[in-house]
């Protein structure tokens, strides 16, 4: 597949305006030719985190995107990486499913917080990312 999926730290950054290396970066990927995707756990916690007034902007950011569905596999893959990772690296379960995802949808991610992500199997999208979806 084709895209980048963004965790949530990446959204919330948009969404607050206030990351110089994060929102140039994310008007380039916006304005390119790149799907750009998230999951239900991101929609979670980014609604779970919403101040009265900024539900517009939550929701047409949103909309502007598309969101990969959390399947049995998706699951049982997240399973696996909570198995492997969840007492020698604190792994959480929303961050098992993140990168379950991006692992099942072959998907680079765009995370702040790579340690969050010991799974080797994970791409990781921007600045000396291998393999990264778009030149910085």
């Amino acid at each position: 597949m084709k895209g980048v999926l963004l965790d949530t730290d990446v959204l919330i950054e948009v969404l607050c305006g206030r990351s110089p290396e994060i929102l140039p970066r994310f008007e380039k990927l916006a304005t390119s030719d790149m799907p750009i995707f998230y999951t239900p756990v991101t929609v979670a916690e980014i609604w779970h985190g919403v101040r009265a007034g900024e539900e517009r902007a939550v929701a047409q950011l949103l909309d502007s995107m598309a969101c990969l569905p959390l399947d049995e596999e998706t699951g049982r893959r997240a399973g696996h990486f909570l198995r492997l990772y969840r007492g020698s690296h604190s792994l959480e379960l929303g961050d098992a499913l993140i990168g379950a995802a991006a692992v099942q949808h072959n998907l680079p991610l765009w995370t702040r917080n790579r340690k969050h992500y010991p799974m080797k199997e994970i791409r990781f999208y921007g600045p000396g990312a291998a393999g990264s979806a778009l030149s910085w």
